[in-house]
């Protein structure tokens, strides 16, 4: 760590910024919960962990300047990163920890160093120095993640997560490339396969219970697993039971060829955005209807607003009475005594709004592919 911005500082600013360290530690940890994956208690071996890499960090900064070189140091940011690893929490979100910590370690310094009239050569230097001692801490975390991840995934393990972004490619890798690298995983391709897309965090299919077989990598944001039998007796209830137990959120795509696995994950991850974010499994088979209007969402709108355009020059509270008895004579096949319960109105009053609806549609109403076309256009607006 010789020739580094810090050790040119002259030592006095250590003198200067040692009384508010503690506060500035303080600040740094609130800040780092800002990030998302430390936004928790800071309880237990994950407190301890960030509180004393944080004084650390801010201790040692100090005493290097006050030497005006490297001083000896236990390997914190190493070990930190190690544990990062271990606890399944990425690299990225602990470097976004140090970034957040440094603009806070800097904003506080600065106003501490101003406030004792040190020069502003002086401050430019500390602000570089500031940043330039966090990359180093950065450094050193990564390579603790590198290692420990090097020493916690067999190479089976990575084999098989290589093999796994070989079956999603989009466009699909060269089958016999995918029988060689299964082979090398020592992975049987089943001929039916389906790609769970999760959200949040990798994790592995031990952790999450999925069948035997299964198969997992993270790829962007989503840990994509591929599910061997997906239509087996059983598996969609222990996929579902996984995911709820994990209370996890995860799109099923639906079963394929296993050459066709990239086409199930682009439905998984389609499937997921109709999650919401709320726990639990949403297979693609199931919400079919829902995903094909998703797949042009423009295009499902300008149909809506076609089908519906008669509704559209009413005022607010006629159309949505109209909308609504036009929705239940749909539903209920044009019955009038069902129309008007389900709406709990007087049948005459079901007869008029239904006559406003005759005046409005015209024939529509009476074609079945217009009524159809009408329903699609009523589960749009209601989407």
């Amino acid at each position: 760590m010789a020739d580094q911005p810090w050790h040119e500082l002259p030592p006095e600013i250590a003198r200067v910024l040692r009384p508010v360290l503690a506060e500035v530690a303080d600040e740094m940890i609130d800040a780092v919960r800002t990030v998302p994956a430390y936004a928790r208690p800071l309880e237990g071996q994950f407190g301890t962990g960030i509180r004393a890499g944080v004084q650390e960090a801010l201790r040692q900064f100090l005493a290097e300047i006050e030497a005006g070189g490297p001083v000896a140091r236990p390997d914190v940011y190493t070990t930190l990163g190690r544990g990062e690893m271990r606890a399944g929490r990425s690299l990225e979100s602990l470097l976004s920890a140090y970034r957040v910590g440094a603009r806070v370690a800097w904003r506080r310094f600065a106003a501490v160093g101003v406030e004792a009239g040190l020069e502003p050569e002086t401050l430019y230097l500390l602000a570089e120095a500031i940043f330039a001692y966090i990359d180093q801490l950065s450094a050193e975390s990564a390579e603790g993640h590198a290692l420990e991840q090097a020493s916690a995934v067999n190479e089976a393990e990575l084999r098989r997560r290589r093999l796994v972004r070989m079956l999603v490619r989009d466009p699909p890798v060269d089958p016999a490339a995918v029988e060689a690298a299964a082979g090398d995983a020592a992975w049987e391709l089943p001929r039916r396969i389906a790609v769970l897309a999760i959200a949040g965090e990798r994790r592995g299919p031990a952790a999450l219970r999925l069948p035997p077989g299964s198969i997992a990598e993270t790829i962007g944001a989503l840990t994509c697993a591929i599910i061997p039998d997906p239509e087996g007796p059983g598996q969609q209830a222990t996929l579902e039971r996984a995911v709820v137990e994990a209370g996890l959120t995860a799109g099923l795509g639906t079963a394929v060829d296993w050459h066709e696995a990239a086409l199930s994950f682009a439905r998984a991850r389609a499937a997921l955005e109709l999650g919401d974010g709320a726990p639990g499994l949403i297979p693609a088979r199931d919400r079919a209807g829902e995903l094909l209007l998703r797949s042009d969402s423009r295009l499902a709108e300008e149909l809506a607003a076609d089908r519906l355009a008669p509704l559209a020059g009413l005022s607010g509270g006629s159309r949505a009475r109209l909308t609504e008895t036009l929705r239940a004579w749909l539903a209920e096949q044009g019955r009038l005594g069902p129309v008007a319960q389900r709406l709990g109105v007087h049948p005459q009053t079901a007869r008029y709004r239904l006559g406003r609806l005759r005046e409005l549609f015209g024939a529509a109403l009476d074609d079945p592919d217009e009524r159809f076309w009408l329903e699609v256009a009523l589960r749009v607006r209601d989407a």
